[in-house]
């Protein structure tokens, strides 16, 4: 097997086990893992693509079990590690950071069981058939019927929702961000949603709101307050960029660490999620 092709079968592990943990790190192990197994093989798999997707849901499964107890013990809310990307990608990038990849989304799968998420993600992201599904989580394809069901009933419910015109969204958060640092709150609150939300994800590893922030007006004193404290630090580089898939940018001090990355939903002409990731485990990979 050429070094493009196993390229391509770890981009496709990734893909399902990002996907499945919301997590970089954790997605990284079950994809070496997985790629350690397919070198072990007495022989190569016939389709490598199907292979490599069994074995990262199926690790992905066990890995959830286990994240989904670290999370009851978690410092405040908990968000998925941010996909970074340029702030203008090209079409293949478009289609790499599809809705599926938001971080709205992977919230909501969040509250989905690990099977449930499975047969969802496979079935509707993935667009395996039920027998596929089935064999890859080694159920009946009666059951991961019943599965998705489940699963689509309540993303359905959740299922964020996102201004079409990127142009326009990159604009709006251009806005939002100068009138921050200008601590312009008559101007934060016209662009934010009346019901607006923030999530800050410090982890108890660094300072970071230890619970959403409901309401425009509350919205916006935080982000000018916090801008402000940031000013007396001084030394800050802003970079404008997509966050997996949404307007976002990241904060780097004078030394080039990354302080932190924001990223918001836009729907209807306004900003109705503010998503900002401190916790320093989930900025490593950048």
């Amino acid at each position: 097997m050429s070094d493009d092709d196993l390229e391509a079968l770890r981009r496709r592990g990734f893909a399902v086990a990002y996907r499945m943990l919301g997590s970089v790190a954790d997605a990284e192990d079950v994809v070496q893992e997985a790629l350690l197994r397919l070198a072990r093989a007495p022989e190569a798999p016939d389709e490598p693509a199907a292979w490599i997707t069994t074995v990262a849901t199926r690790l992905s499964i066990d890995h959830l079990r286990l994240a989904r107890v670290r999370r009851e013990t978690y410092v405040g809310p908990w968000l998925p590690d941010p996909l970074v990307a340029d702030a203008a990608p090209g079409p293949g990038a478009r289609v790499e950071l599809a809705e599926s990849l938001s971080q709205a989304f992977l919230v909501v799968l969040e509250h989905l069981t690990p099977l449930e998420r499975a047969a969802f993600l496979l079935r509707e992201v993935f667009d395996y058939d039920y027998a596929a599904v089935a064999e890859i989580l080694g159920r009946s394809e009666a059951s991961c019927r019943q599965l998705v069901a489940r699963a689509r009933r309540h993303v359905h419910d959740e299922r964020p929702r996102f201004d079409a015109d990127d142009e326009q969204k990159q604009v709006l958060l251009e806005r939002f961000l100068a009138a921050a640092e200008d601590g312009d709150l008559a101007q934060l609150e016209r662009l934010l949603a009346d019901d607006a939300v923030l999530y800050s994800d410090g982890g108890g590893k660094a300072v970071a709101a230890l619970k959403p922030i409901f309401g425009a007006a509350k919205v916006a004193r935080f982000m000018a307050g916090t801008a402000r404290l940031r000013q007396k630090r001084g030394g800050f580089d802003l970079q404008l960029v997509h966050v997996n898939g949404q307007p976002g940018r990241v904060l780097r001090t004078e030394e080039q660490a990354i302080w932190d990355v924001l990223a918001v939903d836009v729907a209807d002409g306004r900003i109705t999620t503010v998503r900002i990731v401190r916790n320093p485990d989930k900025l490593a990979h950048l």
